[in-house]
């Protein structure tokens, strides 16, 4: 999972976001139910001192003391229902206390008897030696100067801390879980909606020079990423336009520049020959006569390449021998390399079946070869080695010449590019010839990669898919 990914970091965001909600609410839930429980008992508590003091504390002169306790344990039988029940004087002696509930939860002798203040009606907590939590509401009753009393009520929290406790555990598994559920389904729901981003991304990574006509796919949503899409189609068709006048320029211009460069080169030829000009004269025209040539090489190259992006290396494919190839075409090269004394080998041993435009592939090594005679050193060694590996045809093109920098290497197969030092060392390249080659291998599925170290050499490798039947 990439966290930092959109999808990612939105789910992780709103699950942050609902999982402090849900806090927050669990813990206004659980207080204020505590609050409403506890007030609940507190209400019954009090309506109870309430009539203790009404019903029968008010009429104690004419019932008496003894009849007021013996109503009360009838009325409200503390030690069968759990109940704290104690009533004293206003100086603290005791007229009446509960007696041990029946479970003997607690003794109802460890309450401290409360010490009167001005509050009339107040309530309070007690912490028992069991750990129960005793509430406690209090009235004090003063029917004239000469009788007052203190009347105590009080209950066990024990059932309102249980149903405490469950709701704490209901939140504390209840809410992770929901969180969990919450975000899963966040996740999956943006994974969703994201997918068109990914189907627009990976159909973009597909378009090249080669298939500007592809579109990217437009999802039904008439949303945002809809209009982006569609958005993006037409900026791909207006580069497509620009791409085709291009190339359309570069062909027609290559195709127009033929003809009277043929012309140019044919009458200079045939001036250089003419053994009455004055030797001066004639080596001006034999150099003209170079430079033409060389711009002849630059309109075929030019014209080459207009072919090959129009797909034309496409049309004429055939099953053929790689290795043979290679071994034909470095004999034919070895006279270039005689010249400068540099040394062509070929280790092409095994038969290696592959199907393209043999034509187009063996200018492939041509080049190649040509590139690495052409900046070796004298008396160098060039080796082209043809294996197979993993199912594809490798074929390797190896000098020992002067090397490429490493910060030019990847832009060695840029249409015009010269390295400094190569262009120093041969003027007459004009940086189209591994152009040429990157683009027949582009045409047939193939892949082309440059290596090398300065002042060591040079390693070009071509990797082609094998025919699955030979």
């Amino acid at each position: 999972m990439n966290l930092r990914s959109i999808s990612f970091r939105l789910v992780a965001w709103y699950t942050g976001l609902l999982a402090v909600l849900f806090l927050l609410l669990g813990m206004l839930l659980y207080t204020n139910l505590r609050h409403f429980l506890e007030n609940d008992v507190r209400q019954s508590e009090a309506r109870r001192t309430h009539q203790i003091a009404s019903a029968l504390l008010a009429h104690v002169e004419t019932l008496g003391e003894t009849n007021v306790v013996a109503q009360t344990r009838e009325w409200f039988a503390p030690e069968m229902n759990n109940r704290f029940i104690r009533i004293t004087r206003l100086d603290g002696s005791l007229v009446y206390r509960a007696g041990v509930p029946k479970d003997g939860s607690y003794n109802p002798a460890e309450v401290p008897v409360p010490v009167v203040h001005g509050a009339a009606e107040y309530s309070r907590k007690y912490r028992l030696a069991g750990g129960q939590l005793l509430l406690v509401q209090t009235l004090v009753y003063q029917k004239d100067l000469r009788a007052g009393y203190v009347v105590e009520f009080g209950e066990l929290l024990d059932p309102v801390e249980s149903m405490l406790r469950h709701l704490f555990l209901q939140l504390a598994f209840g809410l992770p879980l929901a969180v969990i559920i919450i975000a899963g389904g966040g996740y999956y729901l943006l994974r969703r909606a994201l997918t068109p981003v990914g189907q627009i991304t990976q159909a973009a990574e597909t378009i090249t020079q080669h298939n500007l006509s592809e579109r990217l796919p437009v999802a039904r949503t008439d949303d945002e990423l809809a209009a982006l899409a569609m958005s993006l189609n037409r900026m791909i068709a207006r580069l497509d336009e620009a791409f085709q006048n291009s190339k359309r320029f570069v062909a027609d211009a290559s195709h127009d520049l033929r003809t009277p460069l043929t012309i140019l080169r044919g009458e200079l030829e045939t001036l250089s020959e003419d053994r009455r000009l004055e030797p001066e004269v004639r080596g001006r025209i034999e150099s003209m006569l170079e430079e033409a040539v060389h711009l002849s090489k630059i309109v075929e190259q030019l014209f080459t390449l207009s072919r090959l992006d129009a797909g034309e290396a496409r049309t004429e494919w055939t099953k053929f021998d790689l290795a043979e190839l290679a071994r034909s075409t470095t004999e034919q090269m070895n006279l270039l390399a005689e010249d400068k004394g540099i040394l062509v080998t070929c280790q092409a041993e095994q038969s290696l079946m592959v199907e393209g435009d043999r034509v187009r592939l063996k200018q492939v090594i041509v080049n190649l070869l040509d590139n690495a005679i052409k900046y070796s050193r004298a008396a160098g060694t060039v080796q082209v080695r043809v294996h197979g590996v993993n199912g594809h045809a490798e074929l390797e093109v190896v000098d020992d010449g002067i090397g490429i920098p490493a910060e030019a290497l990847p832009h060695v197969f840029e249409r015009f590019y010269r390295v400094d030092q190569v262009r120093a060392s041969s003027a007459e390249s004009a940086g189209l010839g591994l152009s040429i080659v990157k683009s027949i291998c582009t045409a047939h599925q193939a892949e082309v990669e440059a290596a090398s170290s300065l002042g060591v050499g040079s390693c070009f490798r071509v990797k082609l898919p094998v025919c699955k039947s030979n």
